[in-house]
């Protein structure tokens, strides 16, 4: 038996697992465009320098239910790595029975003077223990191992996308709300001249059919309102559900968010040249590696099966047909036992086990690749819309200041009886677009700084 202990533990050393490389990836010695810089502590939305953004994120990272289940799924794959685990110690029950049975008094195995009928109690410590020769048991944990490690990775993959998509959320909100309030400014100032040209209408100066077409102008605008409005309420809403917040405050509740006008974009802070081998940091491309190697640790127990297993037993306790007498020093019992099992024929089920767990290696791998083309093409795309969005807006910043200068000349001009009411009111209109267009760019541009930081990982 000695021997035998002695040959289980010079065997542990052994593994059938296959050896786990790191894929190599081709990837580009650095970005190709200017990045925004990195947050080292992962608040990368303290760019924005907005504290009621700032606290909208805090609290869809305390309650959002997205990130609560990824946080459960991770308490649940580290119950299950210490599940993994608890199979390198042996396993100690205790067992306890009573029983009464009767012999039959013909047979050769009834002795005279015995009792045919009689009760017996046990109470024993059972131990058993698999000594894990090829690698099994360890194989089995480094997988439960690195699918924690998966699971961390994309608990952090939930919180990167919350935060990007509250920012986005927040944003578009803002904007709303800018251009909610512009609306009804124009909406004030275009009745004002309504009610004027009212009176010159009364004392002769202009026609009914003038009149008519500056109410239609006035009714066009006040039209475009409640559309505003609505998409207002409805942004809110998602933003609500985001935050994780009740259904009653999702129902009745309120988003404060800041309010700030005529704001401009800041300005990109980390130069070209960044390496881009620190895109392989990005949470979801570590889940997509630690997974990999979960699939190289399947492979090794999927192959592990088709080797011997060795198990070891023991018991000591007490038996007595009286329960005095069960802890009595004649009533003891011991035993201790050695078993081998090496799989013969199965009809091929453990080499299909096998198989199949080297495919879905291959699977995943593939998978790794594919995570790593796609984060790549994310960066690739966020950056080249981080500087076009800049663009965009700086080219309607100066079609708005273009548009305001020529409803001052059209004032003027109308002033001076050169140019007719109307010619105000399409100065109006076209300063209206190019300031909602302007408050539009200027959230697509924010939106793309929160999307870039999302595809960097943070």
């Amino acid at each position: 038996m000695k021997r035998l202990l002695l040959l289980g533990v010079l065997a542990a050393g052994c593994s059938v697992q296959p050896k786990y490389e790191k894929p190599a990836a081709e990837v580009p010695e650095a970005w190709k465009e200017t990045a925004p810089r990195f947050a080292e502590d992962g608040r990368w939305w303290r760019i924005y320098q907005d504290p009621e953004l700032d606290k909208t994120i805090d609290e869809a990272l305390a309650s959002n239910g997205d990130l609560l289940i990824a946080a459960a799924r991770v308490d649940e794959s580290r119950a299950l790595l210490s599940e993994a685990r608890s199979f390198f110690w042996p396993r100690i029950d205790a067992v306890g029975s009573v029983s009464r049975q009767r012999n039959s008094e013909r047979t050769a195995f009834s002795p005279p003077g015995i009792p045919n009928e009689f009760t017996t109690y046990r109470a024993a410590l059972a131990v058993s223990y698999e000594a894990d020769l090829f690698g099994r048991l360890r194989s089995n944990a480094d997988a439960a191992r690195a699918e924690l490690e998966a699971s961390e990775a994309s608990r952090e993959a939930v919180r990167l996308a919350l935060a990007a998509q509250v920012a986005r959320s927040y944003f578009s909100l803002r904007s709303l709300d800018e251009q909610v309030e512009l609306t009804r400014r124009t909406v004030a100032l275009r009745e004002d001249a309504l009610g004027l040209q009212r009176k010159r209408l009364q004392g002769g100066v202009i026609s009914e059919f003038e009149l008519r077409q500056l109410e239609a102008e006035a009714a066009l605008v006040r039209a475009q309102l409640p559309p505003l409005e609505a998409l207002r309420e409805r942004e809110e809403v998602a933003l609500t559900v985001l935050l994780g917040r009740s259904p009653k405050q999702v129902f009745e509740g309120k988003v404060i968010v800041r309010q700030a006008y005529d704001e401009m974009p800041g300005p990109p802070a980390v130069p070209s040249g960044l390496p881009s081998e620190l895109l392989l940091r990005r949470p979801d491309l570590v889940e997509a590696e630690r997974l990999l190697v979960a699939a190289n640790a399947r492979v090794g127990v999927a192959r592990a099966e088709m080797f011997p297993s060795i198990v070891l037993t023991g018991a000591l306790g007490s038996e007595s047909s009286s329960l005095s007498d069960l802890f009595s020093g004649p009533s003891l019992i011991w035993s201790i036992a050695a078993g081998i099992a090496q799989p013969i024929f199965q009809g091929g089920r453990l080499r299909a086990r096998t198989e199949a767990a080297e495919a879905r290696e291959r699977a995943v791998l593939a998978q790794y690749h594919q995570a790593i083309r796609a984060a790549f093409g994310e960066v690739r795309a966020a950056l080249i819309l981080q500087v076009r969005a800049r663009e965009t807006y700086d080219a309607e910043s100066a079609r708005a200041a273009a548009q305001t200068h020529a409803l001052r000349l059209a004032r003027l001009r109308y002033q001076n009886g050169v140019a007719s009411q109307l010619d105000v009111i399409d100065a109006e209109r076209g300063l209206l677009e190019a300031q909602r267009a302007r408050i539009a760019a200027l959230h697509a541009h924010r939106a793309a700084v929160a999307d870039l930081f999302r595809a960097l990982g943070g």
